[in-house]
């Protein structure tokens, strides 16, 4: 074990292009403190699963249709977080809440990428292109993209990085997801991951 990186999970629902841009990330050493450990995908037979596989990258999938109740969901998750001995967790296009004990675990040790710049378009259901019909159907000339701490407030935890991206005249709400992603997701989620990173080893070293 590395106690110079963080043990590092990510947790996806689908396609996986925010995981892409961590794996390209720690693979161009530019997720300093930073180790990938395990994948964990919401959903069986996602395209995120496909990435994990190609980076060498562990993966497990904990379907919430496989559990009664949002409870027992969590402490799967838990066990699979505990199994790989993370410390760090980025929700990456994950599209489940995650319940007060999986946050008690880990104050200020998960992350979230939301496509706006909050608290613009932001809160309960608003996710994925949701996000982008609204900012379009509001007539915003500048979205972006914010990545920010979890807590118990859906879209409102402490805020890490945001970036600007400029709406252009034609714009669909794909067009529009399509740059918010290319130009703020895939580039401030890494930098954040860092900043995060570095807050816990810090801690660590001040705690030693």
């Amino acid at each position: 074990m590395n106690d110079k990186k963080v043990r590092t999970a990510v947790l996806v629902s689908g396609g996986g292009t925010n995981l892409q841009a961590l794996i390209d990330a720690e693979k161009s050493n530019n997720l300093d403190g930073v180790e990938i450990v395990c994948v964990i995908s919401s959903k069986q037979g996602v395209y995120a699963l496909e990435r994990a596989a190609s980076a060498g990258i562990p993966s497990e999938v904990v379907d919430r249709k496989l559990f009664d109740s949002s409870e027992e969901f969590d402490r799967a998750i838990l066990r699979v977080l505990e199994k790989y001995g993370v410390e760090l967790v980025i929700l990456a296009g994950f599209l489940r809440i995650l319940g007060h004990e999986v946050l008690e675990k880990y104050p200020r040790r998960i992350i979230n990428v939301h496509p706006s710049l909050i608290p613009s378009f932001c809160g309960d259901g608003f996710y994925g292109l949701k996000v982008h019909e609204a900012a379009l159907k509001y007539g915003v000339k500048v979205t972006g993209a914010t990545v920010f701490y979890v807590n118990e407030i859906t879209d409102g935890g402490e805020i890490i990085l945001q970036k600007a991206v400029d709406v252009v005249d034609g714009d669909t709400p794909e067009t529009l997801q399509k740059r918010v992603m290319q130009q703020a997701e895939w580039i401030i989620l890494p930098k954040a991951t860092v900043i995060a990173a570095k807050e816990i080893l810090k801690n660590k070293e001040l705690s030693l």
